[in-house]
């Protein structure tokens, strides 16, 4: 069993920026992708970024492109996401979420455990 915890949310003006961070549990943290996603009210769960085990490869959605980095740091069993140049419509819950598969990060069927979230608000 993994655990998530995310930190880092919070309320930000628009052009700001913040780095959520995602610390897990267990000792396996080494071994899974890593994806953040984030959920606006009234609208489905959204793909942002996600991580391979390894850190060489990163996937973003194209709405965050460019303005947010997804890291890892796997001797401290977290991931981060910078996110910079926010926007309002960057305002939803972002969950942190692992998985098992190296592929397919971009579906959220792939992960395997997810945290609880944590808020982002960008007032403009």
């Amino acid at each position: 069993q993994v655990q998530l915890v995310e930190s880092g949310g919070g309320l930000v003006q628009a052009g700001g920026s913040l780095r959520l961070s995602c610390a897990t549990s267990g000792r396996t943290f080494s071994t899974y992708a890593m994806g953040w996603w984030r959920q606006a009210p009234g609208k489905e769960r959204d793909f942002v970024a996600a991580v391979t085990s390894s850190g060489v490869s990163r996937f973003y959605s194209d709405s965050v492109k460019g303005r947010f980095t997804i890291s890892r740091d796997n001797a401290k069993n977290t991931v981060y996401l910078q996110m910079s140049n926010l926007k309002p419509e960057d305002t939803a819950i972002y969950y942190c979420a692992a998985a098992r598969t190296q592929t397919y990060l971009l579906r959220g069927a792939s992960y395997n455990y997810w945290g609880l979230g944590t808020q982002v608000t960008v007032s403009s």
